[in-house]
């Protein structure tokens, strides 16, 4: 007995039979996490973002270009009051090294500073 094929076909007003993947929230976008981001880091989320964007075109998966954004979206939720984001990450470096730094150190020397201690 020959195989037969039966192709599904829908008109205009009827569903389609894949439903729709709903888009990112507005708030998940890259425009809006990097506008959320203190100053300082939208150099380097621009940064990771293109290489984010670039391995994607490469191997069509889109699943590290998301994980990106959302490392970065929580980063700006974290960052969202300068003043306590700096004093986190302050607290975690003396956390780990024992060691407090001077009140004003500037946010690239703190990064340095905890990059070295493994964070």
């Amino acid at each position: 007995m020959p195989a037969t094929i039966v192709v599904a076909m829908t008109t205009a007003d009827q569903a389609h039979p894949i439903p729709a993947i709903p888009p990112l929230p507005e708030v998940a976008g890259p425009r809006a996490i990097r506008a959320a981001l203190i100053a300082e880091e939208r150099e380097v989320f621009d940064q990771e973002y293109r290489q984010a964007l670039a391995e994607a075109a490469e191997t069509l998966e889109l699943a590290g270009m998301l994980d990106t954004l959302e490392h970065w979206r929580r980063r700006a939720i974290m960052s969202a009051d300068p003043q306590a984001y700096r004093r986190m990450l302050r607290r975690a470096a003396y956390l780990l090294s024992s060691e407090d730094g001077p009140e004003d150190e500037p946010l690239a020397q703190l990064k340095e500073r905890l990059a070295r201690l493994g964070v």
